[in-house]
């Protein structure tokens, strides 16, 4: 345990401990005798606080094996002042006087006791901690130091920041630059102002900082994220053409894959191909893009090769967090305002096929395969392309062997044997043609007595689906997969 200052700390009688460091410490020392403790009230003494010493820090040996007991006490200067008095009473002779010392131990520590009470400490600290937040929102562009904050609401500064993490998610100067880079995307947006100005209005102490810190926190600079937002971008955005496109921009280039084509669910015939697979591929004249955006198959295709070209951005979000996705993508091409009314319509869609479904299905189960000439691949029901769609927006059972096989996973490869025991009601697949040697070896599978005794190719409750629109990620993508759903099974 690291000792600090302004700190209290419960140790057992009987207990030795050593004190290392060659600085002095100062401390009160107080010895307690317990005349009864209930076990509930023990329970409630066993939380983390602050601790009584003044001056340097110093360290006890093994202090992961001590039952040590740390407490908070707030303000600070008020704990000093009680603990003073008390120590002087400490020579009193009168019993009247000793009564008295007697009763300010008694009220000290009644308010120790109270202050980290966890069922009255978490309704207190959460209504200083919002006040705190008011505060960020309101004086951002005023110098905000984490001493100050903690000061203002009675708080040790190392409480302070826990706290504050676990209401907001960040750390305090964290969520300070969050709440300035938030305006500052604002007053990008709606004035002309240099961006010399802008940082200082918004609290920070120089451009370069703030440029660096903008860009950080958004993926682009401070004027590249302007220039999107006052004209449209010339994007070229592998597989992510689907959220481009969703926010009313069509992209300069569209992916192609040698042996997969290209997602010809989105309509953009008149888009010249870019084909990931050449890693000698480059640019036209014609073609250069303005702005490029990548998730996290660039290392796959080596795409990081195209950061000389243009400004890049890389999506960091999983492809479940569609929305995230599709935000992030509106942000940094300036079509925020599109958002909501997009993401919307997706899930008025999902509502209602989801209603539809539950009427025809009746608790009958669903699977989904990826067949290609090496492999037969089972999604989960909770990730990847398709889990999230088929089980939880559209309410759809996953037989049981989904959930037992492939809970936590995207996707795992089964063979012939585990394909036997997938005896559920209805299957959707797709073909991969991947790992084909010739036109139609994928579909191979079809023709094994395996796969005839199915129950759900016996009652005809097989449906092939497109393989570039079900294995994506993306609004569109993911609204033709609900239109493929009805279609075959309302």
């Amino acid at each position: 345990m690291r000792l600090e200052k302004g700190m209290i700390v419960f140790i057992p009688a009987g207990l030795s401990i050593v004190i290392e460091g060659s600085t002095e410490l100062q401390y009160y020392r107080l010895e307690l005798m317990v005349a009864e403790v209930k076990e509930d009230t023990a329970s409630r003494l066993s939380i983390t606080g602050k601790p009584v010493h003044q001056e340097p820090p110093a360290f006890i040996s093994d202090s992961d094996r001590l039952p040590f007991i740390e407490l908070n006490y707030s303000p600070w200067s008020s704990c000093l002042t009680s603990l003073e008095q008390i120590m002087r009473g400490q020579t009193a002779h009168d019993w009247l006087d000793q009564w008295e010392i007697q009763l300010r131990f008694q009220e000290w520590f009644r308010v120790l006791l109270r202050q980290n009470d966890p069922e009255i400490k978490s309704s207190a600290d959460r209504a200083r901690l919002q006040s705190s937040i008011r505060y960020i929102r309101e004086h951002y562009d005023q110098p905000i130091t984490v001493d100050d904050l903690a000061a203002e609401v009675r708080l040790s500064r190392s409480s302070y920041t826990r706290q504050f993490k676990r209401i907001t998610g960040k750390l305090p100067l964290d969520y300070v630059n969050a709440v300035r880079l938030e305006r500052s995307k604002l007053l990008l947006q709606l004035t002309d102002d240099r961006l010399h100005d802008i940082a200082q209005n918004v609290g920070f102490n120089n451009e370069y900082y703030f440029g660096r810190r903008f860009k950080q926190y958004t993926g682009v600079s401070p004027g590249l994220y302007r220039r999107h937002h006052r004209q449209e971008a010339r994007v070229f955005a592998p597989y992510l053409e689907d959220f481009v496109l969703a926010l009313g921009i069509k992209p300069i280039l569209q992916t192609s894959h040698r042996s997969w084509g290209r997602q010809q669910y989105l309509g953009l015939e008149d888009v010249p191909e870019f084909d990931v697979t050449q890693l000698d591929a480059r640019f036209n004249e014609t073609n250069i893009p303005e702005f490029i955006m990548l998730n996290n198959g660039y290392q796959r295709w080596n795409l990081e090769r195209f950061e000389q070209v243009a400004p890049t951005f890389y999506m960091e979000h999983q492809g479940e967090e569609w929305r995230s996705i599709l935000k992030s993508t509106a942000d940094v091409l300036g079509k925020v305002n599109r958002v909501q009314n997009v993401i919307d319509a997706y899930e008025d869609k999902a509502v209602e096929a989801k209603g539809q479904l539950a009427r025809y299905m009746r608790g009958q189960t669903v699977a989904f395969l990826r067949i290609s000439a090496t492999e037969i691949t089972l999604y989960g029901n909770q990730y990847g392309y398709v889990g999230p769609v088929l089980y939880q927006d559209l309410g759809l059972t996953p037989h049981f062997r989904v959930q037992q096989w492939a809970n936590q996973s995207r996707r795992i490869s089964i063979g012939l044997e585990q394909l036997c025991q997938l005896e559920a009601d209805h299957l959707f697949i797709t073909f991969d043609t991947m790992d084909s040697a010739y036109p139609g070896e994928e579909r191979k599978l079809l023709e094994r007595d395996e796969w005839k005794r199915l129950p759900a190719v016996k009652s005809g409750h097989v449906y092939e689906v497109d393989f570039m629109t079900w294995m994506n990620y993306g609004v569109i993508s993911h609204g033709k997969k609900i239109d493929d759903i009805l279609r075959f099974m309302a």
